[in-house]
Formats: structure tokens, sequence, C-alpha cells
């Protein structure tokens, strides 16, 4: 039988914990909220980047960049 990655336990790795995330929020809003998010407008950027916080300084670094980086998306040329 051929191996397939639907089938089975799910797995337990970080981005099938955030697929599974993204894809019940998207069904919420959908549902929930249509006339923001009607189908065929994206709900999430299309790939995220993740890192492991190593140290308290790297931590402070993330943070930062979490409360600081909403301020720029005007400036963002999607």
């Amino acid at each position: 039988m051929a191996f397939s990655p639907l089938r089975g336990t799910p797995s337990k790795t970080i981005g099938s914990i955030v697929r599974g995330f993204k894809i019940g929020v998207t069904k919420w809003l959908r549902q929930n909220r249509m006339d923001q998010f009607p189908m065929g407008h994206p709900v999430w950027q299309r790939n995220y980047y993740d890192r492991i916080i190593r140290n308290e300084q790297s931590h402070k670094n993330i943070a930062k960049y979490i409360r600081n980086n909403p301020a720029k998306w005007t400036q963002d040329q999607c």
C-alpha cells in the first residue's frame, strides 16, 4: 500500500499543528465573517518563518519585532 501523509495518526509536528490551526480559523472566519473574508480573499500569508528561541536576548529581539512590525505594514508591497 502506498504511503499517504493524510492517513493514520495525525502528525504532531509544528508544521502540522500550525496547518490545523490555520484550517480551523479559516473555516470559522468563512462561516462567521464572510463579509470580511469572502472566498478567494487570502486569510493568511503564504508561508511563515519559524525559529527556535535559544536564549533571553533572542527572545527580547523577537518580542520587539512582534511589537513593532505591524506599524510597518503600510509599507508592504503586496
